[in-house]
């Protein structure tokens, strides 16, 4: 392939990227706004400022859609926990990230649209997977983030131990996004102490 050939690629790759993530914020923004099924797909092309037939050329369906949204939040998930750092303030990050209302930001997962995939998963058995290796790659990411020696930034946690309290600390995150849906404007403050002792348990040594 020629250097032209090499450039034309690039740049047709890099349009096709901007592309699918220009209509995949489009659909965060209809999803939070209708729900998944009130949300068409001619609703989502008006929104991302293009015809249908253009978002068909990258998603086969809405499902598509959903499914890339879904591993989207997978690649951001992961990223943040394996920058995660034990010396870091981890209940004031989690408190400060609340209620937050960066609702279509590529990189935002708000407590509306938690709720909507969730709901989803009960009657769609494909979205339901696609959560459920979500859910069970966070965890798995989590456990080896505890797990790891204290010099490489965990908490050095015996891995059975890491397991279980994985486990808890995933359920507290989409337990706050939940809470996130319907108060938003919680006190921080009061949050940060509770998730200061929540926290404090999770990561300390068994006894």
């Amino acid at each position: 392939m020629s250097m032209d050939q090499e450039t034309l690629t690039s740049k047709a790759e890099a349009r096709t990227q901007a592309q699918r993530v220009r209509i995949l914020a489009a659909a965060r923004a209809c999803f939070v706004k209708s729900g998944f099924h009130a949300a068409s797909m001619a609703t989502i092309a008006e929104t991302a400022g293009m015809s249908p037939g253009l978002i068909y050329r990258y998603f086969e369906n809405k499902n598509a859609i959903i499914l890339a949204i879904i591993e989207r939040q997978l690649e951001v998930a992961r990223d943040r926990i394996g920058q995660m750092h034990a010396s870091e303030n981890l209940a004031s990050g989690i408190a400060r990230s609340f209620g937050e209302r960066e609702r279509c930001a590529e990189n935002s997962m708000s407590g509306a649209l938690f709720l909507e995939m969730s709901a989803e998963a009960t009657r769609d058995p494909q979205i339901a997977a696609a959560l459920r290796r979500f859910g069970a790659t966070v965890h798995s990411e989590v456990a080896s983030w505890l797990s790891r020696d204290r010099k490489d930034g965990g908490y050095g946690l015996p891995d059975d131990v890491a397991k279980a309290r994985a486990l808890i600390f995933v359920c507290l995150i989409e337990g706050l996004k939940v809470r996130e849906a319907r108060e938003p404007t919680l006190d921080k403050a009061l949050l940060e102490k509770a998730l200061s002792e929540a926290v404090a348990a999770l990561v300390s040594p068994p006894k």
